[in-house]
């Protein structure tokens, strides 16, 4: 089988497609929670707000292809939503506890 699907059938060809894109909004919400670094600029940046919505994407895809999937493609959509749902909320837990204490600091 050739990294590109050329020796997979139709079916076969869909599931890797959408693998693929569940894959690129996996990587979208973890450079988003800082754990990726950005292609683009080499560095590690966070932005909660861009992996909710990467995770609300996928979340969308969940809802909508209910019943569609197989049950591969539809256990590695399930597993990496709880898994970006998990780090995204350590990260907004850290965040959160930062803020406050920046404000802390600003009582002083």
């Amino acid at each position: 089988m050739s990294k590109n699907g050329e020796n997979l059938n139709e079916e076969q060809q869909e599931q890797l497609l959408f693998m693929m894109l569940i894959q690129q909004h996996q990587q979208i919400a973890m450079m988003g929670l800082g754990k990726l670094q950005n292609p683009a600029t080499q560095e590690m940046e966070k932005d909660l707000s861009s992996a909710k919505y990467a995770i609300d994407t996928l979340a969308m895809l969940k809802k909508y292809t209910k019943g569609n999937l197989s049950d591969e493609a539809g256990g590695y959509l399930e597993q990496t939503l709880t898994t970006l749902r998990m780090n995204y909320a350590e990260e907004a837990k850290k965040a959160k506890s930062e803020s406050k204490g920046d404000a802390s600091d600003q009582d002083e």
